[in-house]
């Protein structure tokens, strides 16, 4: 089993920045991947960024590449969502979540930081 719990959402001036954390706990070793989504308010779910656990690969949605930086400080369970230029359509509820060495899907979740970007 794997824990994951986020922190670091708020509300923050278009054009702002915020830094998203994701803390892992329990099985760690068999951590693979670790992902970030986003939903906003009346949509899907949406892949933000991914981020190889042993931080040695990342991949992002398009719209966020220039943007948003996915990096696990060494030795850290934590792997941390840098996002800056922030606009509305950034808004929504971010979860972090977890692919083991024997789940190729992303099997475990956190309970999701809201994220607010006014105009």
């Amino acid at each position: 089993q794997v824990q994951l719990v986020e922190s670091g959402g708020g509300l923050v001036q278009a054009g702002g920045s915020l830094r998203l954390s994701c803390t892992a706990s329990g099985r760690t070793f068999e951590i693979v991947t670790i992902g970030w989504f986003r939903q906003a308010p009346g949509k899907e779910r949406e892949f933000v960024g991914s981020i190889n656990w042993r931080g040695r690969g990342t991949e992002y949605l398009g719209s966020v590449k220039d943007r948003f930086t996915i990096s696990r400080p060494v030795a850290a369970n934590t792997v941390v969502l840098e996002m800056k230029g922030l606009n509305a359509e950034d808004t929504g509820d971010y979860y972090c979540a977890a692919k083991l060495l024997t789940v190729q899907h992303y099997g475990y979740w956190g309970q999701g930081t809201q994220v607010t970007v006014s105009s």
